[in-house]
């Protein structure tokens, strides 16, 4: 009867390597993808604020609603959010460790000023916090570089 081989050390040290390092390819390629995600995230960002500051009348007016502001404020807070996203989002495309961390803690203001602005535009709002929460979590799980 012929026994099974034992796995050489060799093969064991080559596949364990190949998992882990498989592992830091999803999560760097989905920090690189978040990266671009960021810069589309900006521009909407840009053309929501910018749509919203040049006429009044894009957005339709919201009666009786907690967090009601001028049309033209919030365009001026996406504007403001859009430009520093496209920032962060250039920052984490060139490799910066600053714009890890920046970057989730911007991404998650977004995510709160899309919520709050989600009776002006809700398909619009959705889609970016979806973004938005994806843009988080690969963010969060990405260890092939330290966070600040």
């Amino acid at each position: 009867m012929s026994q099974p081989s034992a796995p050489t050390p060799d093969s064991t040290s080559r596949h364990a390597a190949s998992g882990a390092d498989s592992g830091n390819r999803w999560a760097g390629g989905g920090t690189l993808f978040a990266g671009f995600l960021l810069l589309v995230d900006g521009v909407l960002g840009v053309i929501k604020g910018v749509a919203g500051i040049a006429t009044n009348d894009v957005y339709a007016a919201v009666n009786d609603y907690v967090f009601k502001f001028n049309v033209t404020t919030w365009g001026w807070i996406h504007l403001i959010l859009g430009v520093v996203l496209i920032f962060v989002g250039w920052g984490i495309l060139k490799g910066a460790t600053w714009a890890r961390a920046v970057g989730i803690a911007l991404v998650s203001l977004n995510l709160i000023a899309n919520f709050m602005w989600l009776p002006y535009t809700p398909i619009w709002a959705i889609v970016t916090i979806a973004i938005d929460v994806f843009i988080i979590w690969a963010l969060c799980t990405d260890r092939s570089r330290p966070a600040v």
